[in-house]
């Protein structure tokens, strides 16, 4: 087609440069990238005769600001209006650093159909009349992820801690109406699930239970009354929350489900903190190897009284009118944290479960559902192995998983063990509890600090990319819920007595709130000097609200911050009782991120080329998480930033991890031996140029880099949505290679349904698909783009192309698709 002169003049304003288009709207492989700064309020809008040309500004502020600006370089070229095709139409909603100000903001989405009734162009569009797309999402609205399940996605919530009570009520009235509307309202989150911890955890202010006497194995002191949970304002706070949700939502109910972090001292073995002739623990922290006084076989007096707790906290909280849908047996068992704590390993657990818990739960509570486990991906497969193939197995609903990596390095948090929710599926499938079992994410939260008082909006909004990349990984995979940790906590992260302070969607700031005369610390906060000054306490409100911390919530003294608005594009719109179809976002002509005749990568700097990052495949895509060089030592070796700006690099490891089963990155000093040294050998073969890449100092068998297909086949991905690469047989044709000296891709035709690419842990741009017979209509998509690149898309379900847009750098879309 020939671009029309106003076209042309948009395309040719100096202030807005545009890529070049040739005759038939391919980009020509000349263009020019152009480097611009983005900033809060940088991003603007063309809209001429239906034409939509996004694009950002150069932005100075008048005076600097405590937060500091996200400022990467990212590519400005014109780019196709949404359009929809056949009898779909669609609506857009947007999230974008681009635009942070602009939360969920609605997008022009065009029929091509006259019938649709909605602006139409004046003929009918092709997919490539401008240029051809970066990406199609590839999507069969007609198949299931997961076959034979039956249970759906049953929604996303929070933990009412007690943290978040006193800080829930250390506002308003209008504050705490506020965060009600928010987290359970219509025009919210929408939040269906809730949990409570059974007696204190690290999110309290102290340790307390509800019954200290010792010896008490009949529980006649437990307090029926709840007092602490009462005084605390968790009860009421609840209680409000499920007002909030029936009104909003059908009176309907919030799920609730109780989690312990340990038991009252008296029924703990002593720890390695207490005196060495002690008859039972001093104190709530900490944890023997074998929790319970006299263990858990069916003699145990300790462990059966502790069964009976449970009972006890479930027939005092629906005296309240809180009734509980499920209990977890015990947050992270594998962990004897420095708070509160009671460990258990498979076995131990499995003999609770089925001396003790399971029947007093089934004759006095037997329609409460019971999840094992509660703890991190990395084990999860094993936990579910051992308690479905045992005696326990007749009390176990389901198992709930946290997406806590493990270790040290939290921002690792999020990132690993995908491959194993895949095996948890087929665990599942093994067992023969595949249809009804429920996968629940049960915990998640960044830590340390919250993005508000660190005052880096990269940061904030890399912590919302993360949440969304976590959540639509988990769904793909067969996972039917997904809760955060905290509701709401304060500008620091707390309260939390062992000074744990973690990040959460919002926070309370009653001192920011219009007419306060609030401090701007609440008395129970006590690490007021933890991690430094409080950045966005020292920016105004319209300078928060600019980098998309909302001033109309500031005022009524709520920080919105990022991770909410990312959480609201899946919660708001994949309703209870959605579940999710089969999708994967694939390349179109050449590379989404790198377009035909440019041999570097796109995409942005890699943030995943880090020690502990899985490695995979995934459809290539031309960015730099799909970059790898063979260095001077023969080290396979990726690099980039985190999100701090720091510089990383990790290498390809010479063995493969015990508990994801796959090959992760890691060190590349030599000194320390964790690298693989590699070399690329020729494969005889008449037509391709394949290559094995075989380990130097590696095993003896099983030598080279090589595809491990997904268990549950792959869920909603396929298989070549994130695959694991092994280290495997050479002479199979999962271990042929091509590798491209000039772009860095390492590349692989393994798989039948099209080409994919050596990844580190996902790629930058991502999707779901779902049925939601319960939002805003039955067919429902997000797309999320990590990159800080913009990207083209067609949306293709089966063969028929239903919708052509663009997402901008960061940003996170949902689409909503009505026939």
């Amino acid at each position: 087609m020939t671009v029309s002169s106003l076209e042309q003049s948009v395309m040719n304003n100096e202030s807005s440069p545009l890529v070049s288009l040739s005759s038939n709207g391919v980009k020509s492989p000349k263009a020019k990238r152009s480097s611009v700064r983005l900033v809060a309020a940088g991003a603007a809008c063309f809209i001429c005769i239906g034409l939509v040309v996004q694009g950002v500004l150069h932005h100075s502020a008048k005076k600097p600001v405590p937060i500091t600006q996200q400022e990467p370089v990212v590519e400005q070229i014109y780019r196709p209006y949404c359009e929809s095709y056949g009898r779909t139409t669609a609506r857009i909603i947007q999230t974008s650093l681009t635009q942070p100000s602009q939360q969920w903001n609605p997008l022009p989405c065009y029929s091509t159909n006259p019938e649709n009734g909605l602006f139409t162009r004046p003929k009918k569009a092709v997919v490539d009349e401008y240029q051809v797309p970066d990406a199609v999402l590839q999507v069969d609205f007609d198949t299931f992820a997961i076959e034979n399940r039956s249970v759906k996605i049953l929604g996303f919530g929070g933990a009412f801690t007690e943290a978040a009570a006193l800080n829930y009520h250390s506002l308003s009235k209008v504050g705490r109406d506020t965060v009600m509307e928010l987290f359970f309202g219509k025009s919210g989150l929408g939040y269906s699930i809730g949990r409570v911890h059974i007696n204190s955890c690290d999110f309290s202010v102290k340790s307390y239970n509800f019954d200290n006497t010792d010896g008490d194995f009949e529980l006649h002191d437990f307090d029926m009354n709840l007092t602490h949970d009462v005084q605390s304002g968790m009860v009421d706070m609840m209680q409000n929350a499920q007002h909030t949700y029936a009104k909003a939502w059908n009176n309907e109910s919030i799920k609730m489900y109780a989690s312990p972090w340990s038991p009252p001292p008296w029924m703990k073995a002593p720890t390695p903190d207490d005196p060495k002739d002690a008859l039972h623990a001093e104190n709530m922290t900490n944890s023997a190897k074998v929790c319970l006084r006299d263990g858990v076989g069916p003699d145990s007096k300790y462990a059966q009284v502790w069964a009976l707790y449970f009972s006890k906290f479930i027939t005092a909280y629906a005296k309240k009118g809180i009734p509980m849908w499920a209990i977890t047996i015990q947050n992270e068992p594998e962990f004897a944290a420095p708070w509160e704590a009671c460990a258990y390993k498979t076995n131990t657990e499995r003999d609770f479960l089925a001396n003790h818990l399971g029947p007093q739960l089934r004759k006095s509570h037997p329609d409460l559902k019971i999840f094992i486990f509660d703890h991190n991906k990395d084990h999860a497969p094993t936990w579910i192995r051992a308690l479905l193939n045992s005696s326990a197995a007749e009390y176990v609903d389901g198992t709930a998983i946290h997406w806590y990596a493990g270790g040290m390095d939290r921002l690792l948090d999020g990132t690993v063990g995908a491959p194993n929710m895949h095996r948890v599926l087929s665990e599942l499938d093994a067992a023969g509890h595949m249809e009804e079992h429920i996968i629940l994410g049960s915990e998640a939260c960044h830590c340390p600090y919250t993005g508000y008082a660190g005052g880096d909006i990269k940061v904030a909004w890399a912590r919302a990319e993360r949440y969304a990349h976590s959540i639509l990984s988990d769904l793909a995979a067969g996972s039917n819920a997904w809760v955060e940790w905290n509701l709401i906590l304060d500008a620091k992260g707390g309260p939390n007595h062992l000074g744990n302070l973690c990040d959460t969607t919002l926070l309370a700031v009653p001192d920011r709130a219009l007419n306060s005369t609030e401090p701007q610390f609440q008395p129970f906060e006590k690490n007021t000097e933890k991690f430094g000054r409080v950045v966005g306490s020292e920016s105004t409100p319209e300078e928060l609200n600019a980098l998309g911390f909302p001033a109309k919530f500031l005022n009524a003294g709520v920080v919105v911050q990022p991770m909410y608005y990312y959480m609201g594009h899946i919660s708001r719109h994949v309703r209870p009782g959605s579940t999710a179809v089969k999708g994967l976002v694939d390349s179109g002509a050449g590379r989404t991120f790198r377009p035909p005749g440019q041999a570097f990568a796109g995409g942005g700097i890699n943030d995943l080329a880090r020690n502990g990052i899985e490695l995979t495949v995934w459809p290539c895509e031309g960015s730099t998480r799909q970059v790898f060089k063979l260095n001077k030592h023969e080290q396979l070796e990726v690099s980039g930033h985190d999100w701090l700006g720091k510089p990383t690099k990790s290498c390809i490891g010479k063995s493969m991890d015990p508990s994801f089963k796959g090959l992760l990155l890691g060190i590349c000093n030599r000194t320390m031996d964790k690298a693989g040294e590699y070399e690329v050998v020729p494969v005889a073969n008449d037509t391709v140029d394949y290559v094995n890449i075989r380990i130097k100092n590696g095993p003896k068998r099983h030598k080279c880099l090589a595809i491990q297909e997904l268990k549950n086949g792959g869920g909603a991905y396929g298989l070549r949505g994130g695959s694991q690469v092994v280290l495997g047989n050479c002479s199979d044709s999962s271990a042929q290679w091509t590798i491209s000296h000039e772009t860095g891709e390492i590349s692989s035709l393994y798989f039948e349904e099209g080409e994919v690419c050596m990844t580190t842990g996902w790629p930058f741009l991502q999707m779901g698909a779902f049925l939601t017979p319960n939002g805003d209509t039955d067919r429902t998509m997000v797309i999320l783009n990590e990159a800080a690149e913009g990207a083209n898309y067609i949306i293709r379900n089966k063969q028929d192309i239903i919708l052509t847009g663009v997402i901008p750098a960061h940003s996170i879309q949902t689409v909503i698709l009505d026939n």
